[in-house]
């Protein structure tokens, strides 16, 4: 599905924005931290002082578990050098077992300000990729 370009793109980038939607369609968007494996994606929920498991995100993928996560690149000096990808998907909310375990543990190996953190009873995130679209200059 992704093109080795557009894999190397997404995993060299450390913030990706989610949309998600509740089942009204209204849209809500947030910078996430992320993993690809495979043709998954990753999020966790973290330690910061946020609402849990009572996320706005959480929620809109209860309800409507279509999702958007676009990864971009801006180079204000050159506009030749744009690009960014999206991957749309089905996303749905892990809360234990093993693929939650792994996710946890790449996500740590990718992002060392969640290796101190407890996060083995925090949801994760996992979207499965569906269609990818890219645009622009997509070298690291």
């Amino acid at each position: 599905m992704l093109r080795q370009h557009e894999a190397a793109f997404l995993d060299a980038h450390r913030v990706a924005h989610l949309a998600t939607a509740d089942n009204s369609g209204a849209p809500h968007l947030v910078p996430v931290c992320f993993v690809r494996i495979k043709a998954r994606i990753y999020i966790t929920v973290d330690q910061k002082p946020k609402l849990g498991a009572n996320l706005k995100r959480l929620r809109n993928i209860a309800e409507n578990p279509s999702v958007a996560l676009t990864v971009d690149h801006y180079d204000d000096s050159d506009w030749s050098r744009l690009g960014w990808l999206m991957v749309r998907g089905q996303a749905v909310i892990l809360n234990g077992g093993s693929e939650h375990g792994t996710a946890q543990e790449h996500l740590r190996s990718k992002y060392l300000q969640l290796q101190n953190m407890q996060l083995a009873a925090l949801p994760v995130i996992a979207i499965q990729m569906q269609k990818i679209t890219s645009w622009g200059d997509l070298t690291i």
